[in-house]
């Protein structure tokens, strides 16, 4: 019997190699339905990607036959510290870097979805003896697995809350993770979102319109066959990459061909091109009332001129009004121009441990201020002025309009 589940009659819990290893039907009932980045076809693309993670499993806790929680889980045997970091944080890591590499490569298993917020799957509210079962079940695994340090990543802070008694009893601490942005939709038109901005974000949107439209070279598709067009969406992809400040997860041609060959999640890729040549994208993802603008690449040879980044965002928000969603997601980067789009910020918190005393003593001191610090600089002015909740950004129907420079750089 598991160790955990021993100390909780009742309860058992499996390890499982991965999502697939679950009916798909179960999967169906507890994963978000208005999140693509929780469709079982982006954790099987994972699965057979190299995006970073050496390997996936997924922690199930049954009562009485009946499946009460399912968490997914990602193992880095050595996770580079120095490509998860900001640029701060990064330079004060170069002379370790140079001098003991091996000290920047730490054993991690997170918990959650890699790509995306995270959530426990369970049928309905956790009671407390679940909870700490599921987080001891956790902690077992970890050392099982030797990875000393354990990670709830990018989970809404209510979420965090509802296992909170749990967590602080296993030596668990909090930390800010980088917001989630989110657009609210529910618009007749594009035309009706773009009419609802304040003054001169909707003054902004036209220009940037403008100057693409005025561009006879360039134009826009959205594509539902977009196979022969990998290769050039990849080197795209990456030219974006490689001015990101975090690089935790990179994807790569497999993922994208296993995303592009499956049926879940639909997906669409809004591809901009110059004649023949494929010169920006962004790939959407669409589940129930939910899309996700999920990955971007730009040349950035004509980006800055013919407002490549504003105008695919554009093209992907009429996609999803014309798809009748009532929402869509961006990456956790580039957060002035998303938040002139309209978009709120969504808070997110991680709660983490070592799984021995005094590493865990010394991350509970260092880790949550310098998170902190790299949440704070990459909101820039648009961090919250004291502790707390995240504001609503300045959306369609209020708020000051935000600056935006005109050409984003580091956006996933």
């Amino acid at each position: 019997m598991d160790p955990a589940a021993a100390r909780h009659p009742g309860y058992r819990v499996e390890i499982l190699p991965g999502v697939d290893s679950l009916p798909r039907e179960l999967w169906a009932e507890l994963a978000p339905g208005d999140d693509p980045m929780w469709a079982r076809g982006v954790f099987t693309a994972l699965a057979h990607s190299s995006v970073g993670p050496d390997g996936y499993a997924c922690l199930v806790v049954r009562r009485a036959g009946q499946v009460v929680a399912v968490l997914p889980l990602s193992l880095f045997r050595e996770l580079r510290l120095d490509h998860v970091v900001g640029p701060r944080e990064r330079r004060l890591l170069a002379p370790v870097r140079r001098v003991a590499p091996w000290l920047l490569r730490v054993p991690m298993l997170f918990c959650g979805n890699l790509l995306g917020q995270g959530h426990v799957l369970a049928p309905g509210p956790l009671d407390e003896e679940a909870g700490r079962l599921l987080v001891r079940a956790v902690l077992d695994f970890a050392r099982r697995e030797r990875l000393g340090t354990v990670l709830f990543k990018d989970f809404a802070p209510a979420e965090l809350d509802r296992l909170r008694p749990a967590l602080e009893e296993s030596g668990f601490f909090f930390a800010p993770g980088l917001p989630d942005t989110e657009l609210r939709l529910g618009y007749g038109s594009f035309d009706d979102y773009v009419a609802a901005l304040p003054a001169k974000p909707r003054r902004n949107a036209r220009s940037k319109i403008r100057k693409f439209q005025a561009r006879p070279d360039l134009r826009i598709e959205v594509l539902d066959d977009f196979g022969h067009l990998l290769p050039q969406v990849l080197a795209l992809y990456r030219q974006v990459m490689a001015r990101a400040d975090q690089t935790l997860d990179v994807l790569d041609g497999s993922f994208l061909a296993a995303v592009h060959a499956g049926t879940d999640p639909d997906r669409r890729l809004v591809a901009c091109f110059e004649g023949d040549r494929l010169v920006a994208f962004l790939l959407c993802l669409f589940a129930g009332s939910g899309a996700v603008g999920a990955r971007i690449g730009l040349d950035y040879r004509l980006a800055h001129e013919a407002r490549l980044y504003h105008n695919v965002h554009y093209a992907a928000i009429r996609l999803a009004i014309e798809a009748g969603c009532r929402h869509i997601r961006f990456a956790q980067t580039a957060y002035e121009p998303k938040l002139e789009l309209g978009c709120d910020l969504v808070e997110q918190r991680h709660a983490m441990t070592h799984v021995r005393p005094l590493p865990r003593a010394v991350l509970r001191r260092l880790l949550p201020p310098a998170l902190a610090a790299s949440v704070a600089e990459a909101l820039g002015p648009n961090a919250p002025a004291g502790p707390g909740p995240l504001a609503p950004a300045a959306g369609p129907a209020a708020g000051p309009p935000v600056g935006v420079p005109a050409a984003p750089d580091g956006e996933r």
